[in-house]
């Protein structure tokens, strides 16, 4: 059993840069997408995070050839094969269902472990199925598996209204629509940058998506596609991340490999809460702080604040003068972290479908319980504010999303540490042995 946690002295001032590494959103869905092509594909500015080596170990069950090193990797699909992947398999993270949309359109057919990942509340797969379904398939499920089948005449384009707006359906959709016969449109699209970043892949090793970044994708179906190398985007929800931390407990931070513009609702907020802040091409500067004034949030999709970036800036809402709440409207269950806080000291309660907070004078450090990936990342900044030690359990979530976070904030001068109690407690057993 894992027992890794992570420690935190707070209280101690951050300055200097750190550099926001290649976005987990677009990752996840820029591996299966990958196998689409006929020849190998190069990814760069890949983050080193739980989550990829999960699918490096699902890609390699498969057939692919991998090799990943310093932030470069490079698939081989060419083995590839639509082989069972069983829910045992596939259930650490939620994007595996982006080999639906991928298997199916490279084979016409795919057998996928529902996914796992954060415990959020219903992330349905019925906008998934549907999509599917109007492209020509044929879909069965049970408890834990997904069984996709087209007919005899293969994926027929045709067009597709989202019921919702969802990143996950509109990716895994694009991903079965790229070698349909026909034009596939995809209304009440998702506009997510990642969804931008999927298709600039896909266009790549020449696919002919049209429209990403509005509310209509349009897909001329092709019959085969080709090898490319691709960038990935700066992970915004990252950056966010160490803005909140910035302007909570730093004295001059520049965070780089930033994009305003897929932050703009986000920074906005940290605008209207008096943080100072010089923002360039790539990259952002949070002078030391003054005294915050507290904003009402409301997340909403793309480009709306994010719902990802609600945990992260709740702790810096604490710091700011007056009374707020934070609604989230994607994920109403998102309030793991809220308990958690509570238990630092925070004046944060549970209302409804609000959370309402008031200045909480000072965090103070204890043990705490990561419930998801964001609600990990709150509490590393609640804990680099709190006085007094702060220790994490549950880590593995942060570690499915953030790319070397420890070491980003030690050279900060944060003082945080990564644990793996098992080997503490061996080194314990070999000392009581020499004994």
């Amino acid at each position: 059993m894992n027992m890794n946690k992570i420690i935190i002295h707070g209280e101690r001032p951050l300055t200097g840069k750190i550099t926001v590494s290649g976005a987990k959103n677009s990752i996840v869905a820029l591996m299966p997408a990958s196998i689409l092509a006929d020849e190998p594909v190069v990814l760069e500015g890949v983050p080193d995070i739980l989550d990829v080596h999960a699918l490096i170990n699902i890609l390699q069950i498969m057939g692919a050839k991998i090799h990943f090193a310093k932030g470069v990797l490079t698939i081989d699909p060419r083995g590839v094969k639509s082989i069972p992947m069983p829910s045992g398999k596939i259930n650490s993270l939620r994007a595996s269902y982006y080999f639906m949309g991928a298997l199916l359109g490279k084979f016409g057919k795919a057998v996928v472990g529902l996914p796992g990942g954060c415990n959020l509340g219903p992330r349905p797969i019925d906008l998934h199925i549907k999509g599917f379904e109007a492209l020509g398939a044929d879909v069965f499920g049970d408890e834990d598996v997904m069984r996709l089948r087209t007919k005899a005449t293969g994926l027929v384009a045709s067009r597709v209204f989202m019921d919702m707006v969802s990143v996950g359906a509109t990716i895994n959709i694009m991903l079965a629509a790229v070698k349909a016969k026909g034009t596939t449109v995809i209304e009440n699209a998702a506009r997510e940058p990642e969804i931008i970043d999927v298709a600039t892949l896909l266009n790549n090793m020449g696919a002919k998506v049209y429209g990403v970044g509005t509310n209509e994708i349009r897909i001329d179906g092709v019959n085969e596609l080709h090898g490319t190398r691709h960038f990935i985007i700066p992970d915004r929800i990252e950056a966010g991340t160490y803005l909140a931390i910035a302007a909570a407990v730093g004295k001059g931070v520049t965070v780089n490999n930033v994009l305003y513009e897929h932050l703009e609702s986000y920074i906005s907020k940290l605008e209207e809460m008096g943080v100072q802040m010089t923002i360039r091409e790539d990259s952002i500067t949070v002078h030391p702080g003054r005294d915050l004034k507290m904003v009402n949030v409301k997340t909403y999709p793309y480009p709306g604040f994010a719902t990802d970036l609600q945990q992260p800036i709740t702790p810096l809402l604490l710091k700011a003068y007056g009374r707020g709440e934070l609604i989230d409207t994607i994920y109403e269950r998102r309030i793991g972290h809220i308990s958690e806080l509570k238990r630092m000291g925070a004046n944060i309660k549970i209302a409804g479908n609000r959370i309402v907070m008031a200045s909480s004078n000072e965090l103070v450090g204890t043990e705490v319980v990561a419930s998801d990936l964001r609600a990990g990342a709150s509490l590393i900044v609640a804990g680099l504010m709190a006085k007094g030690v702060t220790t994490i359990h549950n880590v593995e979530f942060i570690l499915r999303g953030y790319d070397r976070i420890i070491e980003k904030l030690t050279n900060l001068g944060a003082d945080i540490a990564l644990v793996d109690t098992n080997s503490i407690s061996m080194e314990k057993v070999k000392i009581e042995e020499r004994g």
